[in-house]
């Protein structure tokens, strides 16, 4: 099986523009509201804390989304300097069809393995 790098960039290139798009929509609906709810009996407390809560989820979802921009921007990275599909362990290449399946994968699947086998360990 043949690796069309080709197609891979478009496809990581298409994912950087949604996932940048995503990251735009949730700090947009992060800014603070002016509205304020009514009517609860525990009133600024409660909805302070509903707000803290959305805030963390929200921020976690943006860190997850920019840890995944980071890691297609590294293989376009690669693509452009000409080092795409090479494990960043052994230096081998990557399997096509794991790069097909993952565009953005850094490590062959052996030593993806064995990292994950040694993460485990400790």
């Amino acid at each position: 099986m043949a690796l069309d790098v080709a197609k891979i960039k478009t496809r990581l290139e298409s994912e950087k523009l949604r996932l940048l798009d995503e990251i735009e929509q949730l700090q947009a609906a992060g800014r603070p509201s002016d509205e304020r709810r009514d009517g609860s009996p525990f009133g600024k407390r409660e909805e302070e804390a509903t707000e803290s809560q959305e805030l963390e989820r929200r921020l976690a979802l943006e860190r997850s989304i920019k840890e995944q921009l980071a890691a297609l921007e590294n293989a376009l990275g690669k693509i452009n300097g000409g080092t795409y599909g090479k494990c960043e362990s052994c230096g081998k290449p990557i399997e096509p069809a794991r790069l097909e399946a993952i565009p953005q994968a850094r490590r062959c699947l052996r030593c993806k393995t064995l990292e994950s086998k040694n993460a485990k360990i400790r």
